[in-house]
């Protein structure tokens, strides 16, 4: 529960702060991701339907974090359409430019989510059994969130990407189960700046 609220709370920042562009907001991102799919975490793969929908808000780079590359500080709302796993959270991404229009964009961050921590039926028993095959046993409300994105910039403010995004807590955040989920999807951007 409270990774839904978390998440709802995200969502509603980002959507009081969009309009800010002078406030510090550098761009929005809102996209559709296929949500537990296999990319790097394939044995729990399909266990959840439903895309995520998600949006974004990334800010100016704050002087303090040029030593670490200028990342831009972001907030997100991902929110599963089927009722599944849910997530808000904050973290970094970097640019990086390769070829002229286009970038990538890696980033990490923290999340707190409404999916399922631990099986809550005794080891060995059919009802456990039955849950497990159903459910992603992320074994921390906690979670890393690492991410990919391949962007395309459009003449104006407009962009699109394919995004990559991956949760877990690594048995760093959490211990016991890890089995995180994979998303993968497209994201359009609206850069205030650009």
């Amino acid at each position: 529960m409270r990774g839904y609220f978390a998440g709802v709370a995200a969502f509603g920042a980002a959507m009081a702060l969009a309009p800010a562009a002078n406030a510090g907001v550098d761009e929005v991102h809102v996209g559709v991701m296929a949500h537990n799919i296999c990319v790097t975490n394939c044995k729990n793969a399909d266990k959840e339907d439903g895309p995520n929908v998600e949006f974004q808000v990334s800010f100016d780079s704050p002087a303090f974090l040029n030593w670490a590359g200028s990342p831009q500080p972001y907030i997100l709302a991902s929110v599963n359409v089927a009722g599944e796993t849910s997530f808000g959270g904050v973290g970094l991404e970097w640019r990086w430019d390769f070829a002229e229009g286009w970038a990538l964009e890696p980033g990490v961050g923290y999340v707190i989510h409404n999916g399922e921590v631990d099986n809550p039926y005794a080891n060995g028993t059919p009802e456990a059994a039955e849950f497990f095959e159903e459910h992603i046993l992320f074994g921390s409300e906690d979670l890393f969130r690492t991410s990919l994105g391949l962007t395309r910039d459009f003449a104006g403010p407009l962009e699109a990407q394919v995004f990559f995004s991956h949760l877990s807590h690594g048995q760093i955040i959490g211990s016991g189960r890890n089995q995180g989920v994979d998303q993968l999807g497209v994201r359009i951007g609206y850069q205030f700046g650009g």
